[in-house]
C-alpha cells in the first residue's frame, strides 16, 4: 500500500507538469494565427476574373449567398466579425442571438490562416498592390492598380492588423460563394459598403474554418 501511495506521489508533479506543458503550447486566443497546410486548402471552384475587367452581377447571387439578418448564437459582442471560411459566409454580430449573414468569396490565401485580428483602416475604392505571394503566383498581375470599378479590391476594404488580410469588395459578383485563385475575403460591392458603413475601426475580426 506505501509503495502504490508513493507512487502516485511521484506521479502526480509529472502529470501536472505534462498539462501545463500543453496549455502553454496553445496559441493565445488574442493572437491566434493557425495556419492551414497547403494540401487541406480547398481547391478553385470557379475562375476568377482579371484585374480591370469585371463579370456577372448580384442579381445572379444565391439566395443563401445574399445579404439578410439570421438567427445566430454568439457570446461575441456586438460590432464583432465572424468569417466562416468553409461555408462561404460573414456574420456581423448584432446581439446573442442575431447577426447579419453575408456571402463571401475565398481565395487560397483566405484558407491559408484562423485567428483573431482587428480592422486597423478602412477605405473607400482602394488602389491594389498584390502581395508578393500573388505577384510570386501569377506575374502576369500589375504591380498597382488604382482603385475603380474594375479594381478587385472593390468599392471598400477592411484592413486586418497588420496581416495582408483584408475583407474587401469584388469585380467579380458571380464569384460570391466560391472558392478563386487568389483573394482574401471578397463580398459584393453593395455589401462590403453597408459593412463599411456599420463596422468601426477596432472591430474585432474572428476567422474560422
Amino acid at each position: 500500500m506505501d509503495g502504490i501511495l508513493k507512487l502516485r506521489t511521484m506521479l502526480r508533479p509529472a502529470r501536472s507538469m505534462a498539462v501545463l506543458a500543453f496549455v502553454l503550447a496553445l496559441p493565445h486566443p488574442a493572437s491566434a494565427q493557425f495556419h492551414r497546410p497547403l494540401e487541406l486548402i480547398p481547391e478553385p471552384t470557379t475562375e476568377d476574373v482579371d484585374p480591370g475587367q469585371t463579370r456577372g452581377s448580384a442579381d445572379a447571387v444565391p439566395y443563401e449567398y445574399r445579404r439578410q439578418p439570421v438567427f445566430y448564437r454568439s457570446q461575441e459582442a456586438p460590432g464583432t466579425i465572424t468569417v466562416d471560411t468553409s461555408a462561404r459566409f460573414l456574420y456581423l454580430i448584432q446581439s446573442p442571438t442575431n447577426a447579419i449573414r453575408y456571402g463571401i468569396r475565398v481565395g487560397r490565401d483566405g484558407f491559408t490562416w484562423t485567428g483573431i485580428q482587428r480592422v486597423t483602416r478602412k477605405a473607400e475604392w482602394p488602389d491594389w498592390t498584390p502581395p508578393p505571394e500573388m505577384i510570386e503566383r501569377q506575374p502576369y498581375l500589375p504591380r498597382w492598380m488604382a482603385g475603380g470599378p474594375g479594381n478587385p479590391m472593390g468599392a471598400r476594404a477592411l484592413y486586418l492588423g497588420s496581416t495582408v488580410y483584408r475583407i474587401h469588395g469584388t469585380n467579380a459578383p458571380e464569384t460570391i460563394g466560391h472558392a478563386v485563385s487568389s483573394v482574401f475575403f471578397g463580398m459584393l460591392n453593395e455589401d462590403i459598403e453597408d459593412l463599411y458603413d456599420r463596422v468601426k475601426i477596432g472591430a474585432k475580426v474572428i476567422v474560422r474554418h
